[in-house]
């Protein structure tokens, strides 16, 4: 099994800063793509990034300029950090992984975490 947690989340105001953090447990030997996606009540989820195991990025035009994606690969760690935040940033932030196990691969997303921009 491979059990995603995710940390982070919060109110801000307009203009500050958030790190959200993804931790992965279990019997896992790797960890291939690491996505970061929100969700706004009643509208469909939206990809908001993602860092390949050798490091590559790419953002959502939404974000692209003012979160930065990273991981730890020692530790099966994935972060989010949100600059500049701005009230339509308010979401649940979920983070979703490929895991490697020794018997498959899993796709596995995390519970969430809530961001509120306001002022």
């Amino acid at each position: 099994q491979v059990q995603l947690v995710e940390s982070g989340g919060g109110l801000v105001q307009p203009g500050r800063s958030l790190r959200l953090s993804c931790a992965a447990s279990g019997n896992i030997k790797s960890v291939n793509l690491m996505r970061w996606y929100r969700q706004v009540p009643g509208r469909q989820r939206e990809w908001v990034a993602v860092i390949t195991s050798g490091g590559s990025t790419n953002y959502a035009d939404s974000v692209k300029g003012r979160f930065a994606i990273s991981r730890d690969n020692d530790n099966n760690t994935g972060y989010l950090q949100m600059n500049s935040l701005k009230p339509e940033d308010t979401a649940v932030y979920y983070c979703n992984i490929n895991a490697v196990t020794t018997t498959s691969v899993f796709n596995v997303w995390g519970q969430g975490t809530q961001v509120t921009v306001s002022s």
